[in-house]
């Protein structure tokens, strides 16, 4: 199983310096390809300052220039938020100037608050069909000479200019939860991203027999692979690993108040949630944080990676975005690389 880091800017504070949240990016992404990681992941959202990240390939193609090794991946592109042709040729020229080390994640978007501004009127499903759509089209279009006339573009005749270095192109990497997403990924031939978000190592075990059906649904498509992402964090003893936890608590709560799309919003900053508020919400709570997510001990850790190996995950992404502070993220990434990684390396 191979390890890759998913990382953004995170900015719940407005005491915090834009400019130095992007320098504390690149530092944990330098410090994930020094250390051996597989890839780096970040993706796309707009508009709300607890995800900063307007165009995943414009911090690519940085990274690309900051990094030697890792493949650099979209985790992910926002599919109703781009035209097929637009997506084709920021894609390719990422891959050019990465020297091929581009992989593609695409997704239908998770947020309400993004569609009522990018394609107000747009819901889950009909943002779940653009991306059906839209992953044929810039397959076309990276083999060239393609027309298209579909339910949410039309175009006459074009090629992707520039075309990707990889041929036929960049892996293509599908965001699925449901069977049908599933289904969709492997019949069109592309890898499989999934996340349990907040839930145990029942719903982990559970996407992975989704993706099993859809394999096996599919027996004349060569198995694709299969990420999982998860919240992460290696401790050095209970007290570090409780405060963890109740970080890790105070995330998911503002994850869901972004996700619910209810309270006000100023200058890309939700309102703030009283500890009141984060108290009573049981879901989230931090002890359910500490039990369902990747936080631990190096030997927990490692113990929790092993059974995801075993249930056939090729690759497992450290998810980094916690509200925590730059050094105890680093520190938790550092001891991850050091202490983790090397029981993996055969």
């Amino acid at each position: 199983m191979k390890f890759s880091l998913f990382v953004h800017m995170e900015r719940l504070d407005a005491d915090q310096s834009q400019q130095s949240l992007y320098d504390e990016f690149i530092e944990l992404c330098e410090i994930a390809d020094r250390g051996g990681m597989h890839a780096i992941w970040t993706g796309e959202h707009h508009g709300m300052d607890f995800t900063i990240a307007p165009n995943p390939f414009i911090n690519l193609a940085d990274l690309a220039r900051r990094t030697k090794n890792v493949r650099l991946g979209t985790g992910t592109v926002v599919a109703p938020f781009w035209h097929p042709i637009k997506l084709a040729g920021e894609a390719a020229m990422t891959d050019i100037i990465s020297d091929g080390r581009l992989d593609i994640g695409i997704a239908r978007g998770a947020y309400n608050f993004e569609y009522q501004r990018l394609s107000p009127g747009l819901d889950a499903w009909g943002a779940g069909q653009r991306l059906r759509e839209i992953i044929p089209a810039i397959k076309g279009l990276w083999a060239g000479d393609y027309s298209h006339e579909g339910e949410f573009w039309s175009f006459p005749s074009t090629t992707s200019a520039p075309k990707p270095l990889q041929q036929p192109h960049p892996p293509i990497w599908v965001a699925a939860r449901d069977p049908n997403s599933h289904e969709f990924a492997v019949a069109n031939g592309c890898n499989v991203q999934v996340t349990p978000l907040w839930f145990g190592d029942e719903e982990v075990e559970s996407l992975m027999g989704r993706f099993n059906d859809a394999c096996e649904k599919y027996p004349e498509i060569t198995r694709p692979k299969i990420m999982v992402l998860r919240h992460t964090y290696v401790g050095t003893d209970e007290a570090d690993i409780e405060q963890a936890a109740r970080e890790i608590s105070v995330y998911y709560n503002y994850f869901g108040a972004w996700f619910k799309n209810e309270k006000p919003i100023s200058q890309g900053l939700i309102e703030r949630l009283s500890a009141e508020e984060i108290a009573a919400n049981a879901t989230y709570a931090p002890d359910v944080m500490r039990r369902n997510n990747v936080v631990g001990t190096p030997m927990e850790v490692i113990s929790r990676l092993k059974h995801y190996e075993a249930l056939g995950y090729d690759e497992y992404s450290f998810w980094i975005d916690t509200g925590m502070s730059f050094e105890r993220k680093k520190a938790s990434l550092e001891r991850f690389i050091a202490d983790v990684m090397p029981a993996f390396a055969g």
